[in-house]
């Protein structure tokens, strides 16, 4: 790990996201990754992939 830890942006961040300070402060580094970490797995479906689901799967009506 190289330089400081940046506490006073990860407390901005908390607060933007509605955290208050105390509950910040008892938060665990897993914990706060957890909440800033963009989800990893699949990305969302597009437009093709819906189009391919509406194929295979036609409403019917």
């Amino acid at each position: 790990m190289t330089g400081a830890t940046p506490w006073g942006e990860m407390m901005r961040a908390a607060m933007r996201m509605g955290i208050a300070p105390e509950a910040f402060w008892r938060l665990s580094l897993k914990e706060w990754r957890m909440l800033t970490e963009a989800p990893r797995g699949t990305a969302p479906m597009g437009r093709a992939g819906l189009a391919k689901l509406m194929e295979d799967w036609p409403d019917g009506g």
